[in-house]
């Protein structure tokens, strides 16, 4: 993509607002950054920084990224680049970070991933949700508080990618009544654990191999809730490295049976990919429903 004398404006203006005079830009290229965003790699004489940013549309979006990124950084668990700033513009609002400089893993890359992202689930709550709303993709993620977790994952994860995919006809009421009665079997299927912090949108195009060779996390979409579902995730598009779990186990190990609940969990995001990205997704649905009834 060509760089335009107004993408440099904005690029410059971004770098003035969060770093000062100092830093002058050398260089940017453009990243790719999913469907929602456009993305640089930003080169000054001070260092090397990743600025993403859009028009604007999803307002919160990034300050809800940055905030989660801290709450994650706080718990000196899993390592997250540093925030610089965030804000709008009249060209878009943005998100400032330190830029990942990508190496080798090292031996224990999986391992060491496994007991961190264990160490970050033990920070717990009373209630699930968090004290602010964020987003997975472009979509909303109400983060209101609940005592009970089941209670949560059904009304605020799962009651609204269903309504919304009714609204927009991605689903029929047939699927949709399919929901209604799953919602009364999932509290005799998970187990309602505390609400552990975890990282929200935990797949593997959201890992970094920093340049200590072990793992850096982006697109945090933090809240506290149920840890299986965290766990769900990861194996949804392309199963984590085997030794991660092995590691993730042996520090905090989970209840038996966890490979017949984990379809259960993923309904959630494969919601949201069916809302945001249409109907190939809906024959996952289908047979995940079809298999708990």
């Amino acid at each position: 993509m060509l760089q335009s004398h107004y993408q440099v404006q904005f690029i410059e203006s971004i770098l003035f607002e969060n770093l000062g005079k100092e830093a002058i830009l050398k260089d940017f290229q453009f990243l790719y950054c999913g469907n929602f965003n456009l993305a640089a790699k930003v080169v000054t004489a001070s260092g090397k920084y990743f600025i993403k940013w859009n028009q604007g549309a999803h307002e919160g979006m990034f300050e809800s990224e940055a905030k989660s990124m801290e709450i994650i950084r706080e718990t000196n668990t899993l390592h997250v680049p540093k925030v610089y700033g965030f804000g709008k513009k009249p060209d878009g609002a943005y998100l400032m970070l330190d830029f990942v400089t990508e190496a080798k893993r090292k031996p224990d890359f999986w391992q060491q991933f496994g007991r961190q992202v264990a160490a970050l689930h033990q920070f717990k709550n009373n209630s699930h949700g968090l004290y602010f709303n964020n987003y997975v993709g472009a979509l909303a993620q109400n983060n209101s508080f609940t005592e009970n977790g089941l209670q949560f994952f059904i009304e605020n994860r799962l009651m609204p990618q269903v309504n919304l995919a009714v609204e927009n006809n991605k689903i029929t009421k047939e699927i949709a009544f399919k929901f209604e009665k799953i919602y009364k079997e999932i509290p005799s299927i998970l187990p309602n654990e505390m609400a552990s912090l975890i990282h929200g949108d935990l797949w593997s195009g959201n890992i970094m191999v920093g340049n200590d060779g072990y793992a850096t996390v982006v697109d945090p979409s933090a809240y506290y809730g149920l840890r299986e579902a965290e766990l769900a995730f990861t194996t949804l598009f392309g199963a984590f490295d085997k030794q991660f779990y092995e590691a993730y186990h042996e520090a905090s190990p989970i209840m038996k049976g966890f490979e017949k609940r984990l379809d259960l969990y993923n309904l959630y995001p494969i919601m949201i990919h069916l809302n945001l990205f249409g109907g190939g997704y809906l024959e996952s649905v289908n047979k995940i429903l079809d298999n708990y009834q």
